[in-house]
């Protein structure tokens, strides 16, 4: 009897993981049923609710690369995450999330994959030839954001802080100019954020979990939109601003007051790369209250005063900017997209971006005291992701637009039981592999 009990009582979790992960599926499904039977492609804006894509099942020279590094990553992920030195784990994390990266991008070719994808009529590379001077370009930038301004803005381009755009006009100007260079970057740049959340979750969370977490930041579905998007670019700042103030949170190294500095430096860099990863800060905040010191506050303000002052000073005002961009939004598909859909289709699909074994580990950290590390911290990026959600100013792409919290709930994943990591790995790369492969997702 006693041994049937144990039995019962092993199953049990495993078999409400499951279920979670059921659950999830089935409402990423219901938004795709509603989004079809209830709209149409004119109301949502979308050809395949609640993703921004079309459904176009392909091959292409990423095919076989995909399959042998999801395969290479099940197999030996979760061995190597646990015996490799500490200082081997980060970096092979990102080794293998750029490899996984680029073989996803290169599912869809070169051209529509790789080259093409951020010189698109909406992106940023599209006005290289209508910025001259930074300070002209800064001081002029709101004028041309609302939708009847002459010279509008491209869409990505108006819905951003300059500092984004900046971006492409820096790789330009040193002679990575192009769709491969921009995309180059970005891969490269969000690959490495795998290494910036396992650094930050050794640091609040201990090293065993971020060892367990480690495999899972691999073959994450999310991969799929972090090549290749700028949004991959604002990913890998977020995740190495919130690194640092871990580290110099927690005194993990020799200058904490330096890793404070930096992280700030990178958060403020962040306010002139999108307007709703201000939202970041509440991430930040959680780090502060695992790390129980509020110490590096005074170095993190003192390096973001850097960018507001020079902003300021070359004439972009980032509020003038914020609510420009709030009404040509509502002048345009966010004023016709319906909010009683949007406000729960968009965390439907995240279910396509982070995946059924994030589903499952999500549901263990429910069950945790409120203040265990793990639960605080991947409780912080799914607030931040709410907080956008009812606000309204996310509607639909946010498998894209919510990269930069959705990589903070993929750690979840480290709680669940270690002898089932392959099989939860194996799923993740699954769905990763099917989306890429069967719908064209557009970034």
């Amino acid at each position: 009897m006693g041994g049937v009990n144990v039995r019962k009582s092993a199953f049990g979790p495993v078999a409400f993981d499951l279920v979670a992960a059921a659950v999830a599926a089935l409402l990423f499904a219901a938004a795709a049923v509603v989004g079809v039977a209830v709209y149409d492609e004119e109301t949502l804006f979308l050809a395949w609710p609640p993703m921004f894509a079309r459904w176009e099942p392909h091959t292409g020279p990423g095919t076989p690369c995909a399959l042998i590094v999801a395969g290479l990553t099940v197999l030996y992920g979760p061995p190597l995450a646990r015996r490799l030195p500490w200082r081997w784990v980060p970096l092979a994390a990102a080794g293998a999330s750029l490899a996984w990266i680029w073989s996803l991008a290169l599912i869809d070719g070169w051209r529509p994959g790789i080259y093409g994808t951020l010189a698109y009529g909406h992106e940023y590379l599209t006005v290289m030839d209508r910025i001259g001077g930074v300070h002209d370009f800064l001081r002029t930038f709101t004028d041309h954001i609302p939708t009847d301004a002459p010279e509008r803005w491209p869409a990505h381009v108006a819905g951003h802080p300059p500092g984004a755009t900046l971006t492409f006009v820096a790789l330009d100007r040193i002679g990575l100019s192009g769709g491969g260079w921009a995309t180059t970057f970005c891969i490269t740049v969000a690959a490495s954020a795998a290494a910036a959340v396992l650094v930050t979750v050794r640091a609040v969370a201990g090293e065993e979990m971020a060892r367990r977490a480690a495999p899972f930041m691999v073959p994450a579905p999310a991969a799929v939109w972090l090549g290749v998007s700028a949004d991959a670019w604002f990913t890998a700042v977020a995740a190495w601003a919130l690194a640092l103030l871990a580290l110099a949170a927690t005194r993990s190294v020799r200058a904490p007051r330096g890793a404070a500095f930096g992280s700030g430096l990178l958060f403020g860099l962040l306010l002139y790369l999108s307007y709703g990863l201000v939202l970041m800060g509440i991430v930040g905040l959680a780090v502060l209250f695992l790390a129980r010191s509020w110490r590096p506050l005074p170095w993190l303000l003192l390096g973001i005063a850097p960018w507001v002052v020079a902003f300021t000073a070359g004439g972009f005002w980032w509020f003038d900017g914020y609510f420009t961009l709030v009404d040509r939004y509502h002048a345009g598909a966010g004023g016709y997209r319906p909010y009683e859909y949007f406000v729960w289709a968009n965390l439907a699909v995240q279910v396509a971006s982070v995946g059924l074994a994030t589903a499952a580990g999500l549901r263990r950290a429910a069950l945790r005291p409120w203040n265990a590390p793990l639960t605080v911290l991947v409780g912080s990026a799914l607030c931040a992701m709410l907080v956008a959600d009812v606000s309204g100013m996310s509607k639909a792409e946010t498998e894209r637009i919510w990269l930069p919290f959705a990589l903070w709930l993929l750690p979840a994943a480290a709680l669940l039981p270690e002898r089932h990591a392959r099989w939860w790995l194996t799923a993740q790369a699954v769905l990763a592999f099917s989306v890429n492969s069967l719908w064209m997702t557009r970034w």
